[in-house]
């Protein structure tokens, strides 16, 4: 895991709890306005499971290089239809 080095600025992450006593402990700074908690929406898992589920299905992503072309593939047919 990697360490949060400034704490001059803020940063959110998420964490996942596997013992009761941590969400105690996170309520308890919480409450000393060290912390806040958010819960996450059920939009945001929605979300990030689609993908997921998408990233899973391609073991091939494209390059950078393709992504590129099809980019300026698009950006032709629309100058061209805007004439």
């Amino acid at each position: 895991m990697e360490k949060i080095k400034d704490c001059s600025i803020m940063a959110t992450i998420s964490v996942d709890i596997l013992n009761p006593k941590a969400l105690n402990l996170l309520e308890e700074l919480a409450g000393l306005q060290l912390i806040a908690i958010r819960e996450e929406t059920s939009n945001n898992r929605n979300f990030l499971s689609l993908v997921q589920q998408i990233r899973s299905r391609n073991q091939n992503p494209p390059s950078l290089e393709e992504i590129t072309a099809e980019v300026e593939e698009q950006r032709a047919e629309m100058y061209a239809a805007s004439k």
